[in-house]
């Protein structure tokens, strides 16, 4: 998590914007965002450079090009207020527009990268030189090449936008994320998508695992390359701001061209996405009713209702090949609903695909942007059914405090626990069968969910152990009463005697 010394950093910059005339959050974010590129960009360039300098050969794929060293953090950063402002909004914001392009900062087609097409419509709004100079300094004490830092950072400004909450979009957890790629376990084959992207964190962190995984199979030619690079990842959002965040972000990740693209995913129907996907990982928006008249009526058909948490479900269903996996993100209600459409996409996942598992998380997951209870449900789509029994998951902790202030907690952590039994039952392990209802994880069959109207709630089928707790006769407590009455009655008129 965040440390309090960046936290009091951020928050001096954000004040710093805010007072120079910058008030809306997400224009300070993206604001703040761009200079984190550009920084960031500096410091790859560098690391180019001293493995060069190590090897005797010429720079691999600069960012810079010679006669472009002044556009760079590290030289700008060191100008007057004036000349930097003037270095900036006229060259450096004009550079990283163009970078998508046929090479770096080249005059290729402008629609060569998904990255440029979102980058087109960016503003530079920095105020004043002072303002821009203030907050290159500030940013400047910032260390950004660990990938943690650098999501916390994204994290901690997001959570920083006055409507966060609103219309259900969260921030999802990133080690929550990382929990996910792990156990869905993607491999170089699989097309990935998140159809509600946002800043493209489920994607981001499946290109990671892809190259801690399989940096042989992905890098092995130039095909491969390019597959992972354009191929693999797809995201889409109807928040232009977002995309352009998402993109950057992929773009730092070393992820060339991914397609991310402007989509309300709920309201247009595109037959050429169904069935593409070999994989979803996604947190979708959960809050609020779509009219059926705004909704697309594929979706529709799938299942009948206004709510976007089901509509997101009946998506998923629809763009996954047979064969594909989804890792998703639910609230509770979504387990145990009782309307129609609720009970009737429950007995799909369960009677028509495979319900792989559902993992309960507790309330504060969220927090401080929402404490609602959210569950993450695994499935497979096979229209044909093949759930035989489900795995569930009582988490408790997932390392940090459930309060406001999520504290790290790493002793307490659950998540390394979910993933080793996890990763025991698909290697064909019998633990898991074999345990108690009474214990943190255990299988359901089939047979029993539907038993139950198809409720996915933990509760149901977890069995509570009670202690016996033995108590004295009442009479015994009386008696002791009693001797403590005469005590404190004695004690009375011990200190009336003092006070003669």
């Amino acid at each position: 998590m965040i440390t309090g010394e960046i936290k009091s950093r951020v928050d001096s910059i954000w004040n710093t914007m805010w007072s120079g005339g910058v008030s809306n959050p997400l224009s300070v974010i993206e604001q703040l965002t761009y200079l984190l590129f550009i920084k960031r960009l500096d410091e790859l360039h560098t690391l180019k450079e001293l493995k060069a300098a190590r090897t005797g050969k010429p720079i691999e794929e600069p960012v810079f090009k010679p006669d472009q060293n002044h556009l760079r953090w590290s030289r700008f950063k060191e100008t007057a207020p004036e000349t930097m402002f003037a270095t900036v909004r006229d060259e450096v914001f004009p550079f990283i527009k163009g970078l998508g392009r046929n090479g770096n900062g080249g005059d290729g087609d402008p629609d060569d990268s998904t990255y440029t097409n979102h980058m087109k419509d960016a503003i530079f709004m920095m105020p004043a030189p002072r303002v821009l100079a203030s907050v290159v300094d500030q940013l400047d004490t910032i260390e950004m090449v660990d990938t943690d830092t650098k999501g916390d950072l994204y994290e901690y400004m997001l959570g920083k936008i006055a409507s966060a909450g609103q219309n259900g979009q969260f921030r999802t957890p990133r080690h929550i994320i990382k929990l996910m790629v792990e156990m869905t376990a993607p491999t170089p084959k699989d097309v990935i998508c998140d159809p509600a992207c946002g800043t493209a964190g489920f994607l981001i962190a499946a290109s990671e695992y892809l190259v801690t995984h399989h940096s042989h199979d992905i890098y092995k030619d130039e095909h491969s390359r390019r597959r992972f690079n354009e191929g693999t990842f797809h995201g889409y959002d109807f928040d232009s701001t977002m995309l352009r965040i998402g993109s950057m972000n992929m773009l730092l990740h070393g992820v060339e061209n991914p397609d991310i693209a402007y989509r309300d995913s709920l309201a247009q129907t595109d037959d050429d996405e169904a069935e593409k996907y070999t994989l979803i990982l996604a947190n979708p928006p959960f809050a609020g009713s779509l009219d059926y008249e705004s909704t697309a009526k594929d979706l529709q058909q799938i299942v009948k209702t206004k709510k976007t948490e089901l509509l997101f479900m009946a998506l998923f269903l629809r763009l996954l090949q047979n064969g594909g996996r989804a890792a998703v993100i639910v609230p509770d209600g979504v387990l145990f609903g009782s309307s129609n459409a609720h009970k009737s996409l429950r007995k799909m996942l369960v009677e028509d695909q495979k319900l792989d598992a559902v993992i309960s998380m507790p309330s504060g997951v969220f927090k401080p942007y929402a404490g609602v209870s959210t569950a993450i449900l695994f499935f497979t789509k096979t229209s044909s059914g093949g759930t035989d029994s489900v795995w569930f998951y009582d988490m408790q902790s997932d390392g940090f405090s459930l309060d406001d202030k999520r504290s790290p907690q790493p002793d307490k952590s659950d998540l390394p626990d979910i993933l080793t039994r996890w990763q025991d039952l698909r290697a064909g392990g019998t633990a898991e069968a074999e345990r108690e209802r009474t214990a943190r994880s255990f299988l359901v069959t089939k047979d029993e969910i539907a038993g139950n109207d198809y409720d996915l709630s933990i509760n149901r089928y977890k069995e509570v152990e009670y202690e016996e707790v033995e108590y004295d006769p009442p009479r015994v407590i009386l008696e002791r009463l009693a001797t403590l009455e005469a005590e404190i009655a004695e004690g009375r008129k011990e200190l009336e005697r003092l006070l003669g």
